[in-house]
């Protein structure tokens, strides 16, 4: 009867696990949960916005599939690209349209990048300006393609290029375009030395080799699949599939200056400033010295951030040497003003994080997929293919997960194994996201139809930080070393400190009299966001800081 007791429960156990297929997969009770997370399945029409205990706090519809990404912006609308089933350009990552809903569902501002010879796809970024940045593909002829340098055996009856423009919303659908960069005019070539584009691929790393990964199968040469914008810079960072690298190019300049080699705060007009991932396609390397792999979602991490203005990247690891597998990493270009060292290949030789690397077996997703560092330095990561959404720490250790539980045909049934469920990106939005300021936001159900996991969450939220200028201060912050804690006006001889890291442990703990300022070694701290909590005879104060 005991054998058959144990067995019992195992069985019981392995019908939990195995009955939990979509929604809540796992929900550490010590992480933090001050945010929200948004996601358009890509074969939805529904956005929505999840709590981190899985449940529906919104969703918004539209008329279309994604085309691809969904952001939600400051003043609480949803920016949304749409898949307008363009005949011409059908391919993955097709979209055509990009749209304003408002909370209440209503399209407020729909532009349409869309018809025979042109198609928004992938990725738009909207600007402090109110302004939206889009990528989109332009078709040349053969023949242009020909004229261009391009190697006659390597053409295509069409050639798809790459176009960038910000748009000044005007109206219900309407636009200005203030501002455009075409790669067409950077191109060089070393095949036809008739053509005023012949030169030494390897001395013109400021542009972009026509011949380079051309075949006559293949119009979508380039595939940028995303863009990002540094607003202190006036940079967009772009992410080229196909060519296994990003690029950064000048956003100061003129549209005339774009079309040129010089202009700008870099002096450069619409060259390229910076590329990383792959020095073979500027002859400046080979395979051995690759780095991407079929990456995604390149972007700026925000100041303020663990590992504040540098670039994390998904690299999605096709074809990559010792397996497929993919992995989440960060860089630090060698940025100097508003220019970048050029140090043949590109440095940085190597990462500064990366979550994955050598593991074959960890995650893989063959396209699409981002990754996002929090407010509090753990790492949100989107696997795309699978619709898997897990988060991390920065020392690897996961903490949250959450598969998409909408696929083509509806709603997936908790304990059905999901397929047809793949996510382009999710992202993140923390409470005191200014998006939320005139909304209530009240959790729901779960958007499946049962979640045992969901159902036993209770969130945890971050202590906030109450301190009162006049009472509590931390300097440097962010800080690498040290930390210099400032109290004023509640010296006591009563007093207790304690650090907090992202999961609510406790790292350090004193008990002293306080005078003054309070210096804390915290060189043996992992990378990421603290929380300093103070209790003494005038009350409790907390304060946040990032380890660097």
């Amino acid at each position: 009867m005991k054998y058959f007791s144990l067995f019992a429960v195992i069985l019981l156990f392995s019908y939990i696990v195995k009955g939990q297929t979509v929604g809540l997969i796992q929900h550490e009770n010590n992480s933090l949960d001050d945010g929200y997370v948004l996601f358009a399945p890509n074969t939805s029409t529904t956005t929505y916005l999840i709590d981190k205990c899985g449940k529906k706090v919104k969703s918004w519809q539209s008329a279309y599939k994604p085309g691809q990404s969904v952001y939600l912006l400051s003043d609480g609308t949803l920016l949304r690209t749409g898949n307008t089933n363009n005949t011409t350009f059908k391919v993955g990552g097709s979209g055509g349209i990009v749209e304003k809903i408002d909370w209440d569902g209503n399209v407020v501002w729909s532009y349409i990048v869309s018809d025979a010879t042109k198609c928004q796809h992938h990725d738009v970024k909207a600007m402090p300006n109110g302004n939206v940045l889009i990528i989109a593909w332009e078709s040349k002829t053969k023949t242009e393609a020909i004229a261009a340098g391009l190697n006659p055996s390597l053409a295509p009856t069409t050639v798809w290029s790459e176009y960038i423009i910000e748009v000044q919303p005007k109206g219900i659908n309407g636009g200005t375009i203030v501002w455009e960069w075409h790669l067409w005019d950077h191109l060089v070539q070393d095949y036809d030395n008739n053509k005023p584009n012949f030169g030494a691929i390897a001395s013109n790393h400021q542009l972009i080799n026509i011949n380079y990964k051309s075949t006559t199968t293949n119009e979508d040469w380039i595939h940028l699949n995303s863009i990002d914008y540094n607003p202190v810079l006036d940079q967009i960072v772009l992410s080229s599939h196909n060519f296994n690298e990003i690029w950064i190019i000048d956003h100061s300049t003129s549209t005339a200056e774009a079309a040129s080699h010089t202009g700008g705060n870099s002096g450069a007009g619409g060259d390229l400033l910076y590329r990383w991932g792959n020095p073979a396609a500027y002859d400046k390397g080979t395979s051995a010295t690759q780095k991407l792999y079929g990456q995604h979602n390149a972007y700026w991490i925000p100041t303020g951030y663990p590992f504040e203005d540098q670039i994390m990247i998904f690299n999605n690891g096709v074809r990559r040497p010792d397996g497929n597998y993919s992995t989440v990493e960060i860089i630090n270009p060698p940025v100097n003003g508003y220019t970048y060292d050029i140090s043949l290949p590109f440095l940085p030789s190597s990462t500064s994080w990366n979550y994955n690397y050598g593991d074959p077996n960890g995650l893989y997703s063959q396209n699409i997929s981002g990754a996002q560092q929090l407010p509090n330095g753990n790492v949100l990561i989107c696997i795309g293919g699978s619709g898997r959404f897990i988060e991390t720490t920065t020392s690897g250790m996961q903490v949250w997960e959450y598969i998409n539980p909408v696929k083509n045909t509806g709603v997936i049934s908790q304990g059905t194994t999901p397929s047809m469920n793949s996510v382009f990106r999710c992202t993140y939005y923390p409470s005191s996201y200014t998006g939320f300021a005139s909304h209530t936001l009240i959790p729901g159900k779960t958007i499946e139809n049962s979640n045992t996991i969901s159902d036993s969450c209770h969130l945890v939220l971050g202590i906030e930080s109450n301190s009162d200028s006049n009472k509590l201060k931390i300097y440097p912050n962010p800080a690498k070393e040290k930390i210099n804690i400032s109290f004023i006006d509640i010296e006591s001889k009563n007093v207790s400190v304690q650090i907090f890291n992202t999961i609510g442990e406790i790292v350090y703990v004193t008990d002293e009299e306080v005078k003054g300022v309070l210096v804390i070694d915290i060189q043996s701290f992992e990378t990421g966001m603290y929380v300093v909590k103070v209790d003494s005879e005038r009350g409790s104060f907390s304060e946040r800081f990032i380890k660097k």
